[in-house]
């Protein structure tokens, strides 16, 4: 098939988890034959004289990476505006470059199978790309803007997001989830009327993140956190619960790896619970970087409040590092307590300390956990079997009829907490 996917990240532009997904994605799908295209985009910043639109194939993928135009247009600062800035001048590359030259003999015109968005931030080249090749839209919903505000959508910004994402929903012929806790929320969200939803578990290439069994471990534990400083990650619940596990395990220290908008408050946390000297902050490290970190560590923990899937359990698990995970979203999916690690309920700091100090208490019982979430993840997390998933989303999926829409009827106040044995009929 011809596939046209449009992404707002792709290496070497990656701002989180979607870039790497979205690439190795691509580049699974071109091994497996079909014909891969990536509109994305130029380093933010920069304009078309230093850093023009790209047209080159790497792994088999084509990646056309566009020039950003020159307004100056912050993303931190103007953060919609931005975005559709950059929707338009994916709009115009995708014509110029796909529909071919119209004056040029020597250009032919390409058009895609399926278009397939990745997220809000590409909602308005998507639809306008695949309306006018004629196309079935796919679109792999990887957050939610109410899933990351605890369900409040009351700000003008997050109503924005929220009417945009609703917006790229309904236009949709096919949706893709990466856990059935996501499927469920873009259910509660957007549903009922919206098209089918597919479940398709994040992929892991286990070859690049080497196991390495637990051995013991010399000194006082070291405790691991990697992923963005935002606040639906829990740090702050980590940081929380460390005195807890200090005053059993003394000693015990802390390393938070990555960045993001709340590292400052979380530094001041340290401050307060007095605990500074306990934790680093080494903001962002690269893959070799991230694996010595897990090899080393006493154990990996995940406080997300919410996490859509969670690809770090899965590179922790690669590598063996204990798994001491919350129940938000995706990562209650992903780790089975206590077989394959030990799980705490999403903002629960006792429940959180709890499991730790049992990970750092039964060497034995851990790194028993540790192997079995290695072994789990088989083929069933390849990336072969994604794409293979993947493939036969687009091969189902019919272009709809089209009829106009109102706007959305947006929710001013969080959505109700949901039990997860809990029926969505029930509600």
């Amino acid at each position: 098939m011809k596939v046209l996917m449009v992404s707002w990240e792709y290496p070497p532009v990656v701002v989180g988890g979607l870039g790497r997904h979205v690439h190795n994605l691509a580049t699974a799908l071109a091994a497996q034959g079909h014909e891969i295209i990536v509109l994305s985009r130029r380093a933010a910043g920069t304009d078309a004289l230093t850093h023009p639109t790209t047209d080159t194939r790497i792994d088999g993928v084509r990646i056309i990476a566009v020039a950003e135009d020159p307004p100056e247009f912050d993303f931190g600062r103007d953060m919609m505006t931005w975005t559709l800035a950059m929707g338009h001048s994916f709009v115009r590359a995708g014509l110029r470059i796909l529909a071919g030259e119209r004056n040029s003999p020597d250009s032919r015109p390409w058009e895609p199978d399926v278009v397939h968005a990745h997220d809000w931030l590409v909602a308005h080249p998507a639809i306008a790309l695949a309306e006018f090749f004629d196309v079935p839209l796919v679109t792999t919903v990887h957050a939610t803007e109410a899933g990351r505000h605890s369900g409040w959508v009351s700000g003008p910004t997050n109503r924005q997001v929220h009417s945009v994402e609703w917006w790229l929903a309904a236009e949709s012929d096919s949706l893709i989830t990466c856990s059935a806790s996501m499927r469920d929320e873009v259910t509660r969200l957007f549903g009922p009327d919206i098209c089918d939803i597919s479940v398709i578990h994040n992929g892991i290439d286990i070859r690049t993140w080497p196991f390495a069994p637990r051995t013991g471990h010399p000194g006082p534990p070291e405790l691991l956190f990697a992923g963005r400083l935002e606040y639906e990650k829990g740090v702050q619940d980590l940081l929380a619960a460390l005195p807890r596990i200090r005053r059993t395990h003394p000693g015990t220290t802390l390393t938070i790896a990555g960045i993001g908008t709340q590292q400052e408050w979380l530094v001041e946390q340290t401050r307060r619970l007095r605990i500074t000297r306990a934790v680093r902050f080494i903001g962002s490290v690269d893959h070799e970087g991230l694996v010595e970190l897990m090899h080393r560590c006493s154990a990996i923990v995940l406080p997300s409040r919410y996490e859509p899937f969670g690809i770090v359990a899965l590179e922790a698990a690669a590598t063996g590092a204990p798994l001491v995970v919350s129940t938000a979203g995706g990562l209650g999916e992903a780790v089975s307590d206590p077989t394959t690690g030990l799980t705490f309920a999403p903002g629960d700091v006792a429940g959180l300390a709890s499991a730790v100090r049992a990970t750092l208490t039964d060497a034995g019982a851990t790194a028993s956990r540790a192997r079995r979430a290695r072994e789990r993840l088989t083929e069933d997390f390849s990336w072969d079997e994604v794409a293979e998933r993947t493939a036969g989303v687009y091969l189902a999926a019919k272009r709809r009829v089209r009829h106009a829409i109102g706007r959305p009827d947006i929710p001013q106040r969080p959505l109700p907490e949901r039990d997860p044995g809990k029926p969505l009929d029930d509600e």
